[in-house]
């Protein structure tokens, strides 16, 4: 049995800044390979790598895969080229259109919080729920949303961009925020990444939010204080989503999401700026863990049939 005519399992490819991984998954979504790489440099070596590594991949399991991609960015609807990409050799360039002829085969290429999203609420911390809103929570800060096993892309390709929002009800002390290399002020990343909670912490240069937690564990009073106001930050930030979208639930990824207090404390810190008289979406952790965005370029390809 195949994904579809001529396939026999699904290829995920997650392209990273810094590495690259594939995975290939059976028709029953069972994980039969996964292996990383450091993603090459440059847009050409970038393309030759993967195409080499499906190849490779194809030729150890004895079969063709069906291959989706997740990137750092979106291909734009206006132009077909890829834009908004952190992994900044991808942009200006129609990265579907390239893979594709390099490989002679369909791809699928979507964006990588959009891949966690679907991961999670295919099979993972979501499965079963009718509206999944997967939230990155890393270095950056990105967000994908799913509706009944289907990615939300929008006319223009940023559903889910929440982390480029601004901190709602923001504190006089919180204004005029930080910018964000988008360009705009206040933007939630700079406020609920990793990054955004070190600098809250200990100054513009500092980057390790897990180093900040780490602290927090060992009693730091001011770590503890900083991990307080990010997940009431957070709070605000998820509550705004659920005024919107009301979703099933709100999945949590990225290295943040390790810090076990955001279960216990997010829910109810958004309750006072939910417009409802009872709040009861769940925040959860992912199931998938790192793997979950390779498994989500793997699924957008459909079952069989």
């Amino acid at each position: 049995m195949s994904t579809r005519p001529g396939y026999d399992f699904r290829i995920g490819i997650d392209l990273g800044g810094t590495k690259t991984e594939v995975a290939a998954l059976a028709p029953d979504g069972r994980l039969r390979h996964r292996h990383r790489v450091p993603t090459p440099e440059g847009y050409d070596a970038a393309l030759r790598g993967m195409a080499g590594m499906i190849g490779e991949l194809e030729q150890k399991m004895g079969g063709t895969g069906s291959v989706g991609f997740g990137i750092p960015g979106v291909i734009s609807p206006a132009t077909g080229l890829v834009k908004n990409a952190n992994t900044i050799a991808l942009n200006g360039h129609p990265f579907d259109r390239d893979i594709a002829a390099l490989l002679g085969r369909e791809v699928r290429v979507e964006n990588d919080a959009n891949c966690f999203a679907l991961s999670e609420a295919v099979d993972g911390a979501g499965a079963g729920q009718g509206v999944v809103f997967g939230v990155i929570l890393g270095t950056g800060c990105g967000g994908g949303i799913v509706v009944d096993g289907r990615v939300m892309r929008g006319r223009n390709r940023v559903t889910g961009e929440w982390g480029h929002t601004p901190l709602p009800w923001p504190k006089p002390e919180e204004l005029p925020g930080i910018k964000c290399w988008c360009g705009h002020y206040n933007c939630m990343e700079t406020w609920v990444s990793g990054t955004g909670l070190a600098r809250d912490c200990d100054g513009p240069d500092a980057r390790d939010g897990n180093a900040v937690a780490e602290r927090a564990l060992a009693g730091e009073a001011k770590a503890l204080a900083a991990l307080g106001r990010h997940a009431e930050r957070l709070a605000r930030g998820l509550a705004v989503v659920v005024n919107i979208l009301d979703p099933d639930v709100i999945v949590l990824g990225g290295g943040v999401s390790n810090m076990a207090h955001l279960y216990e404390q997010v829910p109810g810190l958004m309750v006072p700026h939910v417009f409802s008289d009872f709040v009861r979406t769940p925040v959860v952790k992912n199931l998938h863990g790192d793997s979950s965005g390779v498994r989500g370029a793997a699924w957008l390809w459909p079952p069989p049939g």
